[in-house]
């Protein structure tokens, strides 16, 4: 993780203040040379100056760092194996630098007493959405239901869909971007198409064509990070409001106008199949609501 000091105070304080980290965190990692200022290795006491550059080796999280909070859910279905949530906009999933509480996990730990342990830091976590992409995601409540779930996700078998406002006037009712994903080279905190990269296939559909947008519906074949949005920037359609991939006008701070709609997949322990959809918030239809009258 990189980033510019913004003013000239103590390397440490400006940490506790950036990151949802423990003081004494903090200063374990500089002292253990995780932290290098414009390359070099310093003291905690450091005075840091404008423009200074930081950059922080990730911290280990330890299952003792995560906490049950009492944040609100919108539960949309709950067996004995699996819950169905429908996630709200900024919500990340699971604690990561810089995000260690107001997390999905941290939700799930306060309002259920079980969920699966295959990894301890993301309890319950089958697959994942971006903190400002809206819609269903599913958890499991114990380790089987966790390993059936995840295994059609590979299978290819759960059924995603989403929508999503894009850029430009597409004229094709359907198509299918077929595109190898990876980390950027340049820019490690972004994905990009690559050569060397993975497997990723997105089909869409056509929803409705506004005179600089259109809304289109997409299903995933494979759950790359981030590639609906890299795949719709790939083809110079890149999604609406979206503050990382295709530079364009930023309407609001709400992040991108993606939203997972759909979600199917057979129940781990009696194999019936389950198919849950949920509206659009509110979010997205406010920026559709500004696209119509463009």
């Amino acid at each position: 993780m990189k980033l510019k000091a913004s003013k000239s105070r103590r390397l440490d304080q400006e940490l506790v203040d950036i990151l949802d980290v423990s003081r004494s965190k903090i200063e374990n990692h500089i002292k253990e040379g995780h932290v290098k200022i414009n390359g070099k290795i310093v003291k905690k006491s450091y005075l840091l100056q404008v423009n200074d550059e930081i950059e922080i080796d990730e911290f280990e999280i330890e299952d003792t760092d995560i906490v049950p909070e009492n944040i609100p859910l919108d539960i949309v279905y709950e067996d004995d194996d699996v819950i169905v949530i429908n996630k709200p906009n900024g919500m990340v999933v699971h604690p990561a630098i810089g995000h260690y509480h107001n997390t999905l996990v941290n939700a799930l730990l306060y309002h259920f007493n079980s969920l699966s342990n295959i990894d301890k830091i993301r309890p319950g976590i089958v697959h994942r959405i971006d903190a400002y992409t809206t819609g269903l995601l599913m958890v499991a409540k114990n380790d089987l239901a966790h390993k059936k779930l995840a295994q059609e996700l590979h299978d290819k078998k759960t059924k995603r869909k989403y929508v999503a406002l894009v850029w430009g006037v597409i004229t094709n009712d359907t198509g299918t971007i077929k595109a190898p994903i990876g980390r950027d080279k340049k820019d490690r905190k972004k994905m990009a198409v690559l050569a060397d990269g993975k497997e990723a296939i997105t089909h869409f559909k056509v929803l409705e064509r506004y005179s600089k947008a259109t809304k289109i519906e997409l299903t995933l074949e494979t759950g790359r990070t981030h590639q609906i949005r890299v795949h719709m920037d790939y083809i110079n359609h890149p999604v609406v409001n979206d503050p990382v991939y295709g530079k364009r006008k930023i309407i609001d701070e709400t992040g991108q106008c993606l939203h997972a709609k759909t979600l199917g997949f057979n129940q781990p322990t009696t194999g019936e199949y389950l198919e849950f959809t949920s509206e659009l918030p509110e979010c997205f239809i406010n920026i559709e609501n500004i696209i119509q009258d463009l």
